[in-house]
């Protein structure tokens, strides 16, 4: 007979938390736009992300010279939370699943 504490099969929190980690990652992604202004967008990479001005900085700089810029990865709820706030910032952004 299995122990039920250990029996990571019908443990529906075992098994949630088991897929979240097994899932590739998500990748929230700002999209260069011509109205904000670098110095609005660095301030908002800071403020939301919680990144030291340099790291804001050198993503405002990529998403201006390529045209985009990766600024976070990991589950997919958090990178949705991540894009809402953006958007909420009036950033262009979204989410790319990871290949």
């Amino acid at each position: 007979m299995s122990d039920p504490i250990f029996d990571n099969e019908t443990d529906p929190q075992v098994q949630t938390f088991s897929k979240a980690y097994l899932e590739p990652p998500w990748h929230v992604v700002v999209l260069n736009d011509p109205v904000n202004l670098m110095s609005y967008v660095t301030f908002i990479f800071h403020k939301v992300f919680a990144y030291p001005l340099e790291k804001a900085r050198k993503h405002t700089l990529e998403v201006h010279q390529d045209g985009r810029s990766i600024l976070w990865s990991g589950p997919r709820e958090k990178a949705e939370h991540y894009v809402y706030v953006l958007h909420q910032w009036q950033l262009n952004s979204i989410l790319e699943k990871d290949a």
